[in-house]
């Protein structure tokens, strides 16, 4: 099968291309300058475009006799709305067409967009399965019952609002929300954290209520443990089977280093408590 990659930032991408290609899958990628990994270019026919080149990213995988898309990587949600003038004049019109510019609308709006010009957005987690968040403790750093008790608040305070579409990390601490992810993304809300919560804090991260895993589904690294270090963060939780974990082992030698609690756990456990 070809598939049609569109690619942001971060190691997802390159990992889905690696593996499709490893399944024999013919993989080619449209990625974005200064924001796409070039690694990517090891594992995938790829051609680079700037930032909203709508109309030529279409044009590309027409040209190509691409029809089934995959959409994955990070496009930081404030980058997206400050570089509006950036845009060609097939994105312009679309933003424009869009009842409000949340991160879940956009991405919604972009899937139906380009089913419009005859594409399919197919699952990528069949590629990706190897990375997704596993259940309970996977590193050696322990955690007391109280920051349990912080786990479970905090995930569930997390779900309710992913749900709502503003975010899908919250930090707590002592059964106090701290801090809750806007449009400046999950490393710098861990980072307010620190600063307004003090060390110890509990990072929680969720994915939304019937997450579509077409797109923008919560992905961990060691880019989080770095920015919990910097925040003096004890515990991180994440919702187990719906997210990806980059790089396991290097990932579980990191938080051990820094002292960091991992937990994944399933959301039957969080969800409904009080």
């Amino acid at each position: 099968m070809k598939i049609g990659l569109i690619a942001g930032a971060g190691e997802l991408p390159v990992e889905f291309a690696k593996n499709a290609s490893k399944k024999n899958e013919d993989v080619v990628t449209v990625a974005i300058k200064n924001i796409t990994d070039k690694k990517i270019q090891k594992y995938s026919k790829t051609k680079w475009l700037h930032f909203g080149e709508a109309q030529k990213l279409i044009d590309t995988f027409k040209e190509e006799n691409v029809k089934n898309l995959v959409m994955l990587g990070k496009i930081e949600h404030y980058s997206l709305i400050f570089s509006l003038h950036k845009l060609d004049k097939r994105a312009r019109e679309f933003f424009n067409s869009l009842k409000d510019k949340k991160a879940k609308t956009i991405l919604e709006g972009v899937i139906k967009e380009l089913e419009k010009e005859g594409f399919n957005f197919i699952d990528p987690s069949p590629y990706l399965e190897n990375l997704l968040f596993p259940e309970g403790l996977i590193n050696s750093i322990s955690m007391s019952e109280k920051e349990m008790e912080d786990v479970i608040f905090g995930l569930k305070i997390a779900k309710e609002i992913a749900d709502l579409d503003i975010g899908q990390t919250v930090v707590v601490k002592d059964k106090i929300v701290i801090a809750v992810e806007g449009i400046e993304g999950t490393d710098q809300c861990i980072i307010r954290a620190g600063k307004l919560g003090g060390e110890d804090t509990v990072v929680c991260k969720v994915a939304r209520k019937n997450q579509d895993f077409r797109y923008d589904v919560p992905v961990v690294g060691i880019k989080t443990l770095k920015s919990m270090r910097k925040a003096k963060a004890r515990v991180l939780a994440v919702e187990a089977g719906k997210a990806y974990l980059l790089n396991k082992e290097d990932f579980i030698k990191t938080a051990d280093k820094f002292g960091i609690s991992v937990i994944g756990i399933k959301s039957e456990e969080f969800r409904g408590l009080h």
